[in-house]
């Protein structure tokens, strides 16, 4: 289990993300249209999983905005957003602000991606749904890098995250 806060609150989640080298688990998560989503639709694309408690939040959607942003100067990359939103939800949210660059995924019919990825949250308020994190997965399915918010209430590294998911392409 992590240790991650919640407005300084001591909280805990399910395990420990997937660490670089690992081979990503696979998933299945629901898009905007309610299908099923798993690993291999996104097959020989770099991936950046941005894992969110919910995007109807203002740093889950500025999150959001900013890879929104990232994506449109990169069409070859893929970026996931991942969160315990409904997708019809998810599909308002990204219609108000033209997130259009981004892929949501629901949790909608499982938790199992957030227990896989070590993000489900285990006690405190938001007990059932994921912590904050960064997963980036090259075009092989490997953890090229991964980050684990320790405050929830606060953005990650997104330098970090585009500058690992844009290494390296094609190796």
């Amino acid at each position: 289990m992590a240790k991650i806060t919640l407005k300084g609150n001591p909280i805990q989640t399910s395990g420990n993300l997937p660490s670089p080298k690992s081979t990503a688990p696979d998933f299945v998560l629901v898009d905007k249209d309610l299908s099923n989503r798993s690993l291999k639709d996104y097959a020989g694309k770099r991936k950046l999983f941005s894992i969110v408690p919910s995007l109807d939040t203002p740093v889950c959607e500025l999150s959001a905005k900013k890879l929104n942003d990232a994506a449109s100067k990169h069409p070859e990359i893929c970026i996931l957003f991942v969160s315990a939103d409904l997708p019809f939800a998810q599909k308002r949210i990204c219609s108000i602000d033209k997130l259009d660059n981004i892929v949501t995924l629901s949790l909608m019919r499982s938790k199992k991606f957030a227990e896989d990825y070590g993000v489900l949250i285990q006690d405190g308020p938001l007990a059932g749904i994921c912590a904050r994190a960064i997963v980036v997965v090259d075009e092989n399915n490997k953890v090229v890098y991964s980050e684990l918010v320790p405050e929830i209430a606060q953005e990650p590294n997104y330098e970090k995250a585009i500058d690992a998911l844009l290494a390296n392409k094609n190796s």
